[in-house]
């Protein structure tokens, strides 16, 4: 399981966990996380509880999706790793069925919707990205090293890709560097230092603050930011210890105020540079952030 590829999708703010099946070459999800956006129930045992009376219930009916499920083993609320029921793809939008309501319709929406948007093809291409060996041919800290972060998650996608923006452009009312002054403010943030943790993470805001792409930075960045941390001080960010609405509030502060987002962070730290599940809790969590509310 500790080499097992592990995704984290989100529905509602709740994660819906699946782990990749390299026999089959399929994605299977755990069944109870859809059980518990599908019920509005946070409650691990109450969860189980339905499912198993659920379950039951599809037997009697001799409904496929029972006989479709496997075992694989999650972690669970106690910490411990225990066998859980799995569907694949198609498993769980026939489970999606059973639950006739608008939330389950709009579930089965997303859930068929999300592997083929930009963000779903881009977010494959980032899994990828820890088993290929252009990850140590990218350039760290460096304004090519990000355009070839983001020429890798968003080629094919937009044409853009890879390519410094041309145009100005504003988020809630804030305002990116000016585009005709953007090539020597790389040029700045490139010479900026990078050996302390404070360092990489001045050097991360303003990168920000520069917004070099027309769309795809804080996807980019991230993965940016997480090489230059481990090259300088042989850690990571752990990811999923960061809710996304403190995040985001952090890079909001952050070019007035550094010290929330350094905190945030710097609490988040891990050793674990070479962990396959910690890149990929990564990539998810870092995905999911850019979704919108």
């Amino acid at each position: 399981m500790s080499s097992a590829k592990i995704s984290i999708r989100f529905f509602d703010d709740r994660e819906v966990r699946a782990v990749w099946d390299e026999e089959n070459a399929k994605w299977c999800f755990s069944v109870l996380d859809i059980v518990g956006v599908l019920t509005d129930q946070n409650d691990y045992s109450k969860n189980r509880n339905y499912w198993k009376y659920l379950k039951a219930k599809l037997k009697k009916e001799n409904s496929q999706v029972v006989s479709a499920t496997t075992q694989l083993k999650f972690i669970a609320p106690d910490g411990k790793k225990r066998l859980s029921d799995m569907l694949d793809y198609q498993g769980i939008i026939a489970l999606g069925k059973e639950f006739p309501s608008k939330k389950a319709n709009r579930f089965i929406e997303w859930f068929t919707y999300s592997e083929e948007s930009i963000d779903g093809k881009s977010k494959t291409k980032a899994y990828a990205l820890f088993e290929s060996s252009f990850i140590d041919n990218i350039e760290v800290g460096t304004s090519n090293g990000l355009q070839q972060i983001h020429a890798y998650l968003f080629g094919g996608l937009y044409d853009f890709a890879g390519q410094i923006r041309q145009k100005n452009i504003s988020k809630g009312g804030f305002q990116f560097a000016v585009s005709r002054f953007l090539g020597e403010t790389l040029k700045q943030i490139e010479a900026m230092p990078e050996t302390t943790f404070d360092e990489i993470v001045e050097k991360y805001i303003e990168m920000n603050i520069a917004h070099p792409f027309m769309e795809g930075n804080g996807r980019s960045m991230r993965v940016w930011l997480d090489l230059m941390l481990k090259k300088g001080i042989k850690k990571c960010v752990d990811w999923s210890e960061i809710k996304k609405a403190d995040y985001m509030n952090a890079m909001m502060l952050s070019p007035a105020n550094s010290s929330v987002l350094k905190n945030l962070l710097k609490n988040a730290l891990t050793n674990k540079i070479n962990d396959r599940e910690m890149f990929m809790k990564g990539i998810d969590y870092s995905y999911y952030y850019e979704e919108n509310d």
